[in-house]
């Protein structure tokens, strides 16, 4: 069964914040892939940004991007000698992911592999494939600081022409999860109060949102 290419895959068009929580990895997709190609693993936790900073790179360099095991029913020939991306690619099969880290070898070819956890950490059974994963460009995301934080929530209120008062993104940020879902939650919540967006009504959104927040 052929797969066509995919379409729509900037998502949110929002900047890409960089901060002390993804600089490195920014910086080495910056100059990656070099003419000679190859493959690299960007892994980080849920809601770090990973997938984000993955399709700018997808974006610049005009890779074909993929997620999960959708890659295994793409055309062949469409897979060769360019740029892919496969988010989710810890949950692709062994023998799947051994042909596309080939493929990123050949002339044109190269492979970003996205993932929760590092590859050297996948349960792979293949000896060649592991070996394969242990020497990949390895490339770490941490869950996101204030100021990528901040952003997301700027964003998030501006989808929704909400205009929070000024202290309530400081206020949010030291009390909510870190991640992205987190950040859509709450704004989600506080659009629903039908409210002006101050800090007391922050607070009692995050009081009756249970364990789904950091605790003051």
């Amino acid at each position: 069964m052929r797969l066509p290419l995919r379409r729509g895959l900037s998502g949110r068009e929002e900047a890409f914040v960089v901060s002390a929580s993804n600089a490195a990895a920014h910086e080495a997709l910056q100059g990656w892939p070099t003419a000679l190609g190859g493959a690299a693993a960007l892994f980080g936790p849920a809601g770090s940004g990973k997938s984000h900073l993955a399709r700018l790179w997808a974006e610049r360099v005009g890779a074909l991007p993929f997620h999960g095991m959708e890659v295994a029913l793409a055309d062949p020939l469409e897979l060769e000698s360019r740029p892919l991306l496969l988010d989710a690619a810890q949950t692709v099969d062994d023998e799947t992911l051994f042909h596309l880290l080939n493929l990123a070898q050949a002339p044109g070819g190269s492979l970003l592999l996205v993932s929760r956890d590092p590859p050297g950490s996948w349960p792979v059974e293949l000896p060649d494939l592991k070996s394969r994963l242990n020497g990949l460009l390895v490339l770490g995301i941490q869950p996101p600081d204030d100021a990528v934080l901040a952003a997301m929530f700027r964003a998030r209120f501006a989808e929704r022409s909400l205009q929070p008062a000024d202290d309530v993104i400081d206020y949010l940020i030291r009390r909510v999860d870190r991640s992205a879902d987190s950040v859509e939650r709450i704004v989600d919540l506080l659009d629903q109060a039908h409210a002006p967006v101050t800090r007391v009504l922050a607070r009692k959104v995050l009081d009756e949102s249970g364990d789904l927040f950091a605790p003051e």
